[in-house]
C-alpha cells in the first residue's frame, strides 16, 4: 500500500461523505423545489434521477478516487494525458464556493445566538437586511460597492474558519472523520427534535398535505425532470472534487458500490426529513396568519433567516430553544460540507507541490478565509448571490457534463472502472451503469447547460446591473476554469504520476 492517509473505519468514510452531501441546500432548497414541481409527484422523477444520475456518478467518483489514489487533479492526470485541468477546475470551483459558504454558516451561527433572545423582533426581514447585514443599498450605497466590514458577520466568520481549519490540520482520521462522527449524529438528533415538534403544531397537516399532494400532470413537464436531476446533482456534492478526494483515502478493500448507495439514500432521506419539518412549520405559519400554505412558501436565505424566525415567533412555547436548535442544525450541516470542500484543494496542493498538510491547509484554507471577508462586507450579500448562482450553474453543472464526457466518451474508461468497482464490491454493476453515465446523464446535463445559457444570455439574473453580473458572475465562473487550466500547465515531478496501487488493485 501507499502512504496516503486512510479513514479509520468504513463508517467514518460514509459519515464524511454523507456530511459533505448534507448541506444547507437540503434544508432550504429541496422542500421548495419539490413543492414547486408537483409535490408528491416530484418524488417519482427525483427517485429516477437518483438511480440514473446521482448514485451512478457517486460510484464513478468513488471508483476514480480509489483506483488512482489521489486528489482530483492527480486522479485526472493518472486517468490520461490532457485531463488534469478538469481536476484543477473542480478544485478552483470548490475554492470559490468555500469563500462564501463559510459566510452563510457565520450567519447561522449569529442567528443561533440571536435565538436565545429572539433578537430579530417582529420584523425578521428588516432585521436581516438592515440591522444585521447592514446592506449597502439600504445604507446609501449601490450594488457593486463593498462598503465596510460588518462586525456581526466577521466575528462568527473567524470562528467558522478556526473550527474548519482546526479539523483539517488534524488530518483525515483524527480530524475529518472524528468531526463527522460528532457533527452528523448531532445534526440528525437536533433536526429530529425540530421535526417532531413541527408536526405537532396547529396547521402542520395542511403544510404536509401541500408538500405531499401529487400533481400528476406535472410529470409530463420536462422542466420538472430537469429540476429533479438538478436537485440530485447539486445535493450530492458531485463534480466538486470532494468525492474523488474522500474516496482516495479508502483502504484497498472497500465496497464502493454499497457505499455509494448508502450515501445517496442517506442524503435523500435527510432531504425528505427536511421537507416534512419545513412544510409542517410553513403550515403552522399559514394557520396563524389565516393564509394558504402556497402564500408562505419560501426557499433559500429567505426561508432560513426570515420565514423561520417569523415561524419561531409564533411558537406557543420554547421559542428560544427551537430557534437555537434550527440554526445550530444549519451550522452543523454547513460545517461538515465546508470541511469537505476545503479538503479538495488542500489535497490537490499537497499532491502537486509535495508540501506538508499543515502548509497546504495554511496556504489554501488561509487564502480562502481571507477572500471570504469580501462577503462579510455591507455589499457582501450581492457578491455572494451572484457568485453562488454563476459558479453553480456554469461551474458545477458544466463540470459534471465535462466529467462524464471526458471519462465515458474520450477516455472510454467506464468498463475499466466497472471492473475495478465490481472487484471489491458485493453488488455488481450492470450495463445500466454505463448506459446512465454514457447516455442519460450527458443528455440531461447538456440540456440543463443549454437552458442555463439561454436564460442568462437573454435576461439579467435578479435584475442586477450587467457590469456587476459580468464582474461577479461570469468572471468568477470562467476564472475558475482559467485557473484550473493554468495550474495544470505545471509539470509533475518525476514519478508522481505512477500509480502502482491502482494497478495492483485492478489486476
Amino acid at each position: 500500500m501507499d502512504n496516503r492517509p486512510q479513514w479509520g473505519t468504513r463508517a467514518g468514510f460514509i459519515l464524511a461523505a454523507v456530511g459533505s452531501a448534507i448541506g444547507l441546500g437540503n434544508i432550504w432548497r429541496f422542500p421548495a423545489v419539490a413543492y414547486d414541481n408537483g409535490g408528491g409527484a416530484f418524488f417519482l422523477p427525483y427517485l429516477f434521477a437518483l438511480l440514473t444520475a446521482g448514485i451512478p456518478l457517486l460510484i464513478l467518483e468513488f471508483t476514480m478516487g480509489h483506483k488512482f489514489r489521489g486528489s482530483a487533479p492527480l486522479s485526472y492526470a493518472r486517468l490520461g494525458k490532457g485531463k488534469e485541468w478538469i481536476g484543477w477546475w473542480q478544485v478552483a470551483v470548490s475554492f470559490v464556493i468555500s469563500t462564501y459558504y463559510a459566510v452563510i454558516i457565520a450567519w447561522a451561527m449569529s442567528y443561533a445566538v440571536f435565538s436565545l433572545k429572539l433578537s430579530w423582533g417582529s420584523d425578521p426581514g428588516t432585521f436581516l437586511m438592515a440591522d444585521y447585514l447592514d446592506r449597502i443599498d439600504l445604507a446609501g450605497g449601490e450594488i457593486g460597492q463593498f462598503g465596510s466590514i460588518v462586525p456581526g458577520v466577521f466575528i462568527p466568520l473567524v470562528l467558522v474558519w478556526v473550527v474548519a481549519l482546526g479539523v483539517l490540520f488534524a488530518g483525515v482520521k483524527r480530524g475529518i472523520e472524528m468531526a463527522n462522527r460528532i457533527f452528523i449524529p448531532a445534526l440528525v438528533v437536533l433536526f429530529l427534535i425540530i421535526v417532531i415538534r413541527a408536526i405537532t403544531l396547529d396547521g402542520a397537516v395542511d403544510g404536509l398535505n401541500a408538500f405531499f399532494k401529487p400533481d400528476w400532470d406535472s410529470i409530463t413537464s420536462g422542466k420538472v425532470w430537469v429540476a429533479a436531476y438538478g436537485q440530485i446533482f447539486f445535493s450530492l456534492s458531485i463534480a466538486f472534487a470532494i468525492m474523488i478526494t474522500y474516496s482516495s483515502y479508502l483502504p484497498k478493500k472497500s465496497d464502493i458500490t454499497n457505499n455509494a448507495f448508502i450515501t445517496g439514500f442517506a442524503n435523500s432521506s435527510f432531504e425528505l426529513l427536511a421537507g416534512i419539518g419545513v412544510f409542517s412549520a410553513l403550515g403552522f405559519m399559514a394557520y396563524t396568519q389565516g393564509a394558504e400554505v402556497k402564500d408562505v412558501v419560501s426557499a433559500g436565505i429567505g426561508l432560513a433567516f426570515v420565514v423561520f424566525p417569523q415561524i419561531i415567533n409564533e411558537f406557543p412555547a420554547f421559542r428560544e430553544l427551537f430557534g437555537f436548535l434550527f440554526f445550530a442544525s444549519l451550522v452543523l450541516a454547513g460545517l461538515s460540507s465546508l470541511i469537505s470542500i476545503v479538503e479538495t484543494y488542500v489535497a490537490g496542493v499537497q499532491d502537486k507541490f509535495k508540501i506538508s498538510r499543515t502548509k497546504a491547509v495554511l496556504f489554501g484554507g488561509g487564502l480562502s478565509a481571507l477572500l471570504s471577508i469580501v462577503f462579510a462586507t455591507q455589499g457582501g450579500l450581492f457578491f455572494l448571490d451572484s457568485a453562488d448562482y454563476f459558479i453553480n450553474n456554469f461551474g458545477v453543472a458544466l463540470l459534471g457534463l465535462v466529467e462524464v464526457i471526458a471519462i465515458a466518451w474520450f477516455a472510454k474508461e467506464l468498463r475499466n472502472f466497472q471492473r475495478h468497482a465490481d472487484g471489491i464490491s458485493d453488488m455488481k454493476l450492470g450495463v445500466w451503469w454505463r448506459l446512465c453515465l454514457g447516455v442519460i446523464t450527458p443528455i440531461v446535463l447538456g440540456y440543463m447547460m443549454f437552458d442555463n445559457l439561454r436564460t442568462n444570455l437573454t435576461s439579467e439574473y435578479e435584475g442586477y446591473p450587467r457590469e456587476f453580473l459580468f464582474n461577479w458572475g461570469w468572471t468568477v465562473a470562467l476564472g475558475a476554469l482559467f485557473v484550473g487550466v493554468l495550474i495544470s500547465l505545471k509539470k509533475w515531478n518525476q514519478g508522481q504520476l505512477e500509480n502502482n496501487v491502482g494497478k495492483e488493485e485492478s489486476q
